[in-house]
């Protein structure tokens, strides 16, 4: 009983912190400090001039790898509280494949193979994905996120649009340049860098067509670049727009609850499929418990929260 609550303590402060936990915040603290030593170690390590501070900076990346790997271990150790319905071997093994076990694990595994293999040392680029950790607490990146998700069909499908240009017009490119400069458009793979530049509106001239055909082709797939490149951007904008509104309307929606109240979830709710973590997040009231289908449901921070569930919240920190 005594490690089941030292290991449901310990869940609590490695996870998002609340602030009026104190450990909690201090490790939320504490561990930006140190993802950012390293990423600033990481990039000063470049530096020749910088030869003499070295040891230092070897002695600062070993300390912050460290606490990493402490860390990683405890999230290991904790994955049956953030998975409460898997067994502990399929809680552990879902973090470990999650994107947080992925980065945590491709950010210690460089440190031990740094005199190995490229493909080793360039891992070391994955310890920038720390920073989400940092960002992730702030609604801007919730935000950002959720946009991600309701969207990603709608993006999927102009990714396919892209791909599906990018794919024609470096064959005919191909076709039409082949003849003109063998030794640059060798095959259809060899037009895919200058699709590429030419359909993002990059262009960095490395690769241009010489013939008029060639020409031809490149102006009309230069106007079709703008097109492309401004649908996602379109859906992106209009998905922030639509969780603008919402936000606005929430807010709107839980003013009148000064103390402890209670909240129907139902089919038009903007709470329908949120877990109980993100809602206290973006709208500033603490979750108390839930109640489903005449049960009390506890609010753990993963519960997702389903149509006709009642919330029973505190909002004396309620977002103004």
């Amino acid at each position: 009983m005594m490690d089941r609550n030292v290991k449901k303590r310990v869940f609590q402060i490695i996870q998002i912190g609340r602030k009026d936990d104190l450990p909690s915040r201090v490790f939320d603290i504490f561990i930006s400090v140190v993802i950012i030593a390293n990423i600033v170690t990481m990039f000063m390590e470049t530096f020749d001039e910088l030869g003499a501070l070295m040891p230092m900076f070897h002695i600062v990346e070993g300390f912050t790898l460290a606490v990493f790997c402490v860390e990683y271990v405890l999230r290991i150790w904790t994955a049956d509280l953030l998975y409460p319905k898997l067994t502990k071997k399929v809680s552990r093994l879902r973090f470990l494949v999650s994107f947080d076990g992925i980065v945590d694990l491709m950010t210690i595994l460089p440190f031990f193979y740094l005199s190995g293999f490229i493909v080793f040392r360039m891992l070391r680029v994955v310890r920038i994905f720390h920073l989400f950790r940092i960002n992730a607490q702030y609604d801007s990146f919730h935000v950002i996120v959720t946009v991600l998700k309701e969207k990603r069909n709608q993006i999927a499908s102009s990714l396919f649009i892209i791909i599906v240009l990018m794919l024609a017009s470096s064959l005919g490119i191909y076709s039409a340049e082949h003849k003109a400069q063998p030794e640059v458009f060798k095959n259809a793979f060899s037009g895919i860098w200058w699709s590429v530049s030419t359909l993002l509106t990059v262009g960095y001239g490395d690769i241009y067509p010489v013939t008029v055909v060639g020409r031809i082709m490149a102006i009309f797939i230069a106007f079709l670049g703008v097109g492309v490149v401004a649908i996602p951007t379109g859906i992106i904008s209009a998905g922030f727009v639509e969780q603008y509104q919402k936000k606005q309307r929430s807010h709107s929606r839980f003013n009148d609850i000064t103390h402890v109240g209670e909240i129907l979830v139902d089919s038009q709710s903007e709470l329908l499929g949120l877990t109980v973590s993100e809602t206290e997040t973006i709208y500033g009231m603490r979750v108390l418990v839930i109640v489903r289908n005449e049960l009390a449901v506890i609010a753990s921070a993963n519960v997702k929260l389903k149509k006709n569930d009642i919330l029973v919240v505190n909002s004396d920190k309620l977002k103004k």
